[in-house]
């Protein structure tokens, strides 16, 4: 195994799950340590095993253009709470969230015509979410943020089919 490159000993893995004939797999960073030019190939082969063998995929990453690549819906998570989740298209095209509309607003685009829209996030992620637990954990960062928005949680609400965002503003 030592002789193996990251993406062969990625590739091995895959082998080995499918092996169990798992209904689901949980992929947590699969390819954050890989080489760029490997990537794809890891992203091809888990889009092929879950598409030849019906399995589901939980692809848990923070690089977007990526999710965007093999979801088919995203949720995203701020302090490990879910604050929007839908249809990949959907959440690229119409984020609600202001966190989701920040980091859509960060990815990348690879056209140097196209100028980048950077949303502004006030502050710093906090250490804890202890002190998030009883109000809406983005209200110190969001550009949004209102008194009226403490005290309290946002509920997940649907704001369309499969389409659901955690967000005072959005009604």
């Amino acid at each position: 195994p030592i002789l193996l490159s990251g993406g062969q000993r990625q590739r091995v893995g895959v082998a080995r799950v499918l092996i169990l004939r798992p209904k689901l797999v949980v992929a947590d960073e699969p390819i954050s340590m890989l080489d760029v030019s490997v990537r794809i190939g890891v992203l091809e082969l888990l889009l092929a095993m879950r598409d030849e063998f019906g399995i589901s995929l939980v692809y848990i990453t923070h690089d977007l253009a990526t999710a965007r690549y093999i979801c088919d819906r995203i949720a995203i998570m701020y302090l490990g709470k879910i604050v929007e989740i839908g249809p990949t298209e959907v959440i690229y095209s119409k984020p609600l969230h202001p966190y989701t509309q920040a980091l859509i607003a960060a990815v990348p685009v690879p056209d140097p015509t196209v100028k980048m829209q950077k949303l502004p996030i006030k502050g710093y992620v906090p250490l804890t979410g202890a002190e998030a637990s009883s109000t809406c954990g983005f209200y110190e960062r969001c550009p949004y943020a209102m008194k009226k928005h403490t005290g309290e949680e946002p509920p997940l609400i649907e704001v369309e089919p499969n389409h659901y965002v955690a967000c005072f503003k959005v009604k």
